[in-house]
């Protein structure tokens, strides 16, 4: 990054910014000061973020105030996000975006946590205790960060109103699954008019056909990661498996192709795509394209794609690398705004946390996208500065 975050003096002014956006949501002047200091406090170099240190951070007497701005004082989480999703659409904002869904773990001890219960955690590799909140990013080629948030309520606690309400869950909450969820945000963001081009997932959420028929009626553009097993309609058979479509594809039909820089370099991988679906409309297309290892070439992963009929394979394998993004917003937000650092247990404290966190992680961004446009852009003349008169 172009700074140091260990001077929190140098994000002030972005996080002043963001802050702006959403101070009118709080009634009372404590909170709108409070959520300021927590989101300060949350991209300070802390060892620990709880909230003890972040109310040590704010010079507060105690964690009284941080703790009532999340668990007790009366504002809209859902409200906050609408500003904060607008300060990024202003400064990150591009009709080619890409929305990405994915969900991230968030370990926890004992069983009162909203959602916690034993459950597989990407990001634990494992099953664990945990909770799982699934996010929606949003990437263009100036930068990427989260726009929309939902904690995952497992069966275990829907179907136990008392236990609900002990966590702030109103009765109104049912249960939903992730694919739910993802599908939710996404409407919300096209209702919103949020810009974009293309909405992309991995295999966990892009498997759902009915999810890709609903994009498909909106005419939304998608690029969604499936398993080999799923199937698709072709001129040959009402249900094809994916996987059947490429063992015959002659040589030439495979591109080698980078699909975007990754920890280790480059992520190159072969490329074919076959059209599907023949009685589309002429203006669009659907594919199945298939990414094959260069090392490993029995290692194949698949998706499917709706799309202009102009599409080039490169821009399809374009989108469906930029799903990275995601775990990249994870990993920057985890690091350096606290998103995993928190110790409310209710339902609404968590949404409120999330909230903060990426306004946290927005400000950055975009504090980072001026201080590079700042390098690149050159100095003014003071010609330019100051034109000639015109007598």
């Amino acid at each position: 990054m172009g700074e140091d975050l260990a001077d929190v003096g140098a994000w002030a002014g972005e996080l002043d910014a963001v802050q702006g956006r959403f101070v009118h949501r709080f009634s009372r002047e404590e909170p709108r000061q409070s959520a300021l200091a927590y989101m300060r406090g949350l991209i300070a170099p802390l060892e620990r973020k709880n909230g003890w240190t972040l109310a040590e951070e704010a010079g507060h007497a105690g964690p009284d105030r941080i703790h009532r701005l999340l668990n007790w004082i009366e504002w809209d989480a859902d409200e906050v996000l609408d500003d904060v999703r607008d300060y990024v659409v202003e400064h990150l904002g591009d009709r080619d975006a890409v929305l990405i869904i994915d969900d991230t773990g968030f370990l926890k001890k004992g069983i009162r946590s909203a959602g916690v219960q034993r459950q597989y955690s990407g990001t634990a590799g494992r099953t664990e205790n945990s909770q799982i909140g699934v996010f929606l990013a949003y990437a263009t080629g100036r930068g990427r960060t989260l726009i929309d948030r939902r904690l995952y309520l497992p069966a275990s606690w829907t179907d136990d109103r008392d236990r609900c309400r002990q966590a702030g869950i109103d009765d109104s909450v049912a249960f939903a699954t992730k694919v739910e969820m993802a599908k939710a945000m996404v409407r919300r963001a096209i209702a919103d008019q949020v810009p974009f081009g293309w909405v992309t997932a991995d295999a966990a959420y892009g498997f759902s056909k009915g999810w890709r028929f609903e994009l498909e009626q909106a005419d939304v553009f998608h690029v969604m990661a499936t398993t080999r097993h799923d199937t698709v309609v072709t001129r040959w058979s009402i249900d094809h498996p994916v996987h059947d479509l490429f063992p015959g594809l002659p040589r030439q039909k495979w591109k080698r192709r980078s699909c975007g820089q990754g920890a280790h370099g480059q992520r190159i991988y072969d490329w074919a795509r076959v059209e599907v679906r023949p009685w589309h409309r002429e203006d669009r297309r659907h594919w199945v394209i298939a990414r094959r290892s260069v090392r490993r070439p029995e290692e194949i992963s698949y998706y499917i794609a709706y799309c202009p009929a102009d599409t080039t394979l490169d821009e399809l394998i374009r989108v469906a690398g930029t799903r990275w993004a995601v775990e990249e917003c994870f990993q920057s937000a985890k690091q350096e705004c606290g998103l995993d650092d928190y110790q409310v247990r209710r339902y609404p404290g968590w949404h409120r946390h999330m909230t903060l966190a990426t306004a946290a992680h927005a400000a950055l961004r975009a504090r980072e996208l001026d201080t590079e446009k700042a390098e690149t852009d050159p100095p003014r003349s003071s010609a330019s500065a100051f034109p000639k008169s015109d007598a």
